[in-house]
């Protein structure tokens, strides 16, 4: 079965990645953006850029392609209104970082667009079309959501892409897959800022003297700013909850060190959980979209940390599950 081309709207790190990435598969990819400064360097470099979305739109309603939303959350709905204006039956699915809001966005906004969204677990600090690499994809998680009323094809669509970029499919429901990274991604841009400001207060001293632990721990809080405000801000609920169990250890420690001298349990308690990523052994599935109560498998496979390595029927996969 023929793979549908690939329309990338906003060519930044993450878009211009794919475009570069879609293009190596076979597939026919093409894209628009509306920084004049990376369509005229994606143009230089050999890539398909439509000058406006709605051509863009225009043509991927024209070929049937997968239309990949990759613009920052505050930006989704205007790219909704004109995937609804110009390709309301497309197909969909998007990369930003949060997914409740953004299937929020989709229901009201582009309620007849056949959708299934996305999020790679991949990036960098910088950002815009010239710092894309077609390998970003390589190894990292890919989340595909499994919400009630997904279409299966275009969830099929958006798994096959993304396994044929080098990336592995996790399969989860948008308040599962927010739940997660408001831990794994999100307190950790907050908690890199907040170590970057510290660290800088500390005067000329402090900064020559910085060394691996301060630049590891602080590399994300060279990222736009807002990027990460719009990120953060867009899964307050779920950010505010870690926050506070981040929050509640970080007082713990102070209170032991400043009573016993000690931070001992907070110190192998991270041991501990960093040992648990290390050592941790994902389940696999290579998944038939045919099976019975198959999005109920798949949002299990997702909540226990599984992954999808390849799909074994994409052709009699059906509309809305």
């Amino acid at each position: 079965m023929t793979a549908p081309a690939v329309c990338v709207l906003g060519l930044g790190l993450i878009g211009g990645s794919l475009l570069r990435a879609a293009e190596t598969t076979g597939r026919r990819a093409f894209g628009a953006t509306k920084s004049g400064a990376d369509a005229e360097q994606a143009r230089a470099d050999g890539f398909d850029v439509l000058p406006t979305v709605d051509a863009a739109l225009a043509r991927a309603a024209e070929l049937d392609a997968l239309v990949v939303v990759s613009v920052p959350l505050p930006a989704v709905d205007e790219v909704l209104r004109a995937v609804n204006r110009v390709a309301p039956r497309c197909r969909l699915t998007d990369v930003v970082g949060v997914k409740a809001p953004v299937l929020d966005a989709v229901v009201r906004l582009a309620p007849n667009a056949r959708y299934a969204g996305g999020h790679p677990m991949a990036g960098l600090a910088a950002s815009g079309w010239a710092v894309g690499d077609g390998r970003l994809f390589e190894k990292a998680a890919w989340m595909v959501s499994v919400d009630e009323g997904v279409d299966l094809q275009v969830w099929a669509d958006v798994a096959r892409l993304a396994l044929d970029v080098g990336a592995f499919v996790v399969p989860a429901t948008a308040d599962d897959h927010d739940a997660a990274v408001a831990r794994i991604s999100h307190l950790p841009h907050l908690l890199a800022t907040t170590l970057a400001a510290v660290g800088a207060d500390g005067g000329p001293l402090s900064l020559t003297l910085a060394a691996g632990s301060f630049r590891d721990g602080t590399r994300v809080a060279g990222s736009r700013p807002e990027l990460v405000t719009a990120m953060c801000e867009g899964n307050k609920v779920a950010l505010l909850t870690v926050l506070d169990d981040a929050l509640g250890r970080l007082g713990a420690a102070r209170g032991s060190l400043a009573s016993t001298g000690s931070i001992g349990v907070t110190v192998r308690a991270g041991h501990q959980g960093r040992g648990a990523l290390d050592e941790f052994e994902p389940p696999e599935l290579i998944a038939d979209l045919a099976a019975p109560g198959i999005l109920a498998t798949l949002r299990e496979l997702g909540r226990r940390g599984g992954r999808v390595t390849g799909l074994a029927d994409t052709r009699s996969a059906g509309g809305p599950a």
